[in-house]
């Protein structure tokens, strides 16, 4: 009997939201991680549900986010930490491929990119992110981690998303309405790279040469944002569209992968140098080399 293609299609969702859930899982619990980047969030909900102030008390060295991650993360507040972090990943992952295989099967290639598995690692937000490109519900995650998903709002802009955003932004003011300030008062010691400012970063800048192309935007936007670590540069697998394009990435970034497995970056230098080389560079060639037909397609 043939299965109908939105159950199929959901059925493949389920598959990878179960899967990297459980990966995520694993990890968080063989290294004993608690819920990894998802910990702030995590904590933060608690103590929104308890009347605490979730900026009062931010372990040294750890970076606050947005309120916004707080709410976000309220679903999960009455989970264990290593659950709650590997529950929202796989459901972010899920999310994100029920979108990929709707436009076709070769696009959940992505998930092979090592940017991917080191978010996996670490339950990160950048699959979440990606979703705003597909659902316009998800821009109002944008919020979370605007240096990852501002670039993905912007270039995905809709009235729906932009109101979505507009009401969890409002929710977090009225939660809270001092919370901006506090939280920028945290955030001085994040480490962070410019993907454009990193020698040979400023080539990037050719990306303006296609400013038509969304994805070039998309590329330019992202190499301008303060970034940390590999995972951050996962939302540019929005960019390759066809299966030679996905897979020519994907091998690139696992050079960076290998890199990293046998290397410890000794700087935050180190990791922006790698980025640029690994995956700025080569989606770089990608909206350089596009046709005309393509880019007037994706404006």
């Amino acid at each position: 009997m043939k299965i109908a293609q939105p159950t199929r299609d959901v059925a493949v969702a389920a598959a990878f939201a179960l899967g990297s859930g459980a990966l995520c899982w694993a990890f968080l619990h063989r290294y004993q991680l608690g819920a990894a980047d998802f910990t702030w969030a995590h904590s933060a909900a608690r103590d929104l549900l308890s009347g605490k102030d979730p900026y009062a008390h931010t372990p040294p060295g750890a970076i606050p986010y947005p309120l916004t991650a707080a709410l976000a993360a309220l679903p999960f507040a009455t989970l264990p930490a290593e659950i709650a972090g590997a529950l929202f990943f796989g459901i972010s992952s899920g999310l994100l491929a029920l979108a990929l295989v709707r436009q076709g099967p070769s696009r959940l290639l992505i998930f092979l990119a090592y940017p991917y598995w080191a978010a996996l690692m670490t339950a990160q937000w950048s699959p979440l992110l990606m979703c705003a490109a597909f659902h316009p519900i998800a821009f109002a995650f944008c919020t979370v981690k605007p240096q990852v998903g501002g670039p993905v709002a912007l270039t995905h802009l809709s009235p729906k998303g932009a109101v979505a955003g507009a009401l969890l932004l409002i929710a977090s003011l009225i939660w809270m309405p001092r919370w901006p300030l506090e939280w920028i008062s945290q955030v001085g010691s994040y480490q962070h790279f410019v993907p454009l400012l990193v020698l040979p970063g400023p080539l990037l800048a050719l990306a303006a040469w296609r400013y038509r192309d969304r994805d070039a935007r998309l590329l330019l936007l992202c190499a301008l944002m303060p970034q940390r670590w590999f995972y951050d540069s996962f939302v540019l697998w929005l960019i390759p569209k066809n299966r030679r394009n996905v897979m020519a990435t994907v091998a690139c970034s696992w050079i960076v992968g290998i890199w990293r497995w046998y290397h410890m970056p000794h700087s935050i230098h180190d990791v922006g140098l790698w980025s640029v080389l690994g995956f700025y560079f080569p989606m770089l060639l990608i909206v350089l080399l596009r046709s005309g037909n393509h880019r007037t397609a994706t404006s």
